[in-house]
């Protein structure tokens, strides 16, 4: 799966889709931790009313307290945990593009962020103050491979997605891509 769709429109207009927590390892994981936090519950619950809920274990043979107690409270804090995920999901945390505009002379970068007076989180310049992009990565244990815009006067900022690292090759080829579109410098090859 790819990190980002690019469309060229013409030679004045670059614009990437970044995605956000709408990855299909998300879903999964929301389900999975959906299912088995339903499960606790339903296990719980089932022990204090002695009638069995579930369909492939008998949990009328736990004693409520400690193990029907515990199970509903795995089953409480998973469900918490499920709401969540499938909340970030829904506001697609982390999701939104980049986009330079030679004609404007401007470029545009959106994410979606957490509800709030800061959901919307936009940055926007002038394509003169871009000093170079830089390509970082980390290998290790928690590794981290992402483009970063260099502008003069702020932070570097990032302009990949967050999570699973993306090839080096797809790395590489973004990265030359977008330092030709804007020609500027790619940094840390």
């Amino acid at each position: 799966m790819t990190t980002s769709k690019t469309i060229n429109k013409g030679d004045s207009l670059l614009h990437q889709d970044v995605l956000g927590s709408r990855r299909l390892s998300n879903y999964f994981w929301a389900a999975i931790v959906t299912m088995g936090a339903s499960g606790f519950l339903l296990a719980g619950i089932s022990s204090y009313l002695k009638v069995n809920l579930l369909i492939v274990t008998d949990p009328t043979q736990l004693v409520f307290i400690p193990q029907g107690l515990v199970m509903g409270l795995y089953g409480s804090a998973g469900s918490l945990l499920s709401l969540y995920l499938w909340l970030v999901i829904l506001w697609d945390v982390g999701g939104g593009y980049n986009e330079f505009n030679q004609e404007t002379g401007k470029f545009k970068i959106f994410r979606w962020g957490f509800p709030g007076k800061n959901r919307q989180i936009e940055i926007e310049s002038r394509i003169q103050d871009i000093q170079s992009v830089r390509i970082s990565i980390k290998e290790g244990l928690n590794p981290q491979r992402a483009l970063y815009l260099k502008v003069k006067g702020r932070r570097d900022i990032p302009l990949t997605r967050v999570g699973q690292p993306m090839s080096l090759a797809e790395l590489e080829t973004q990265g030359a891509q977008l330092a030709r579109f804007l020609s500027v410098p790619l940094e840390g090859l």
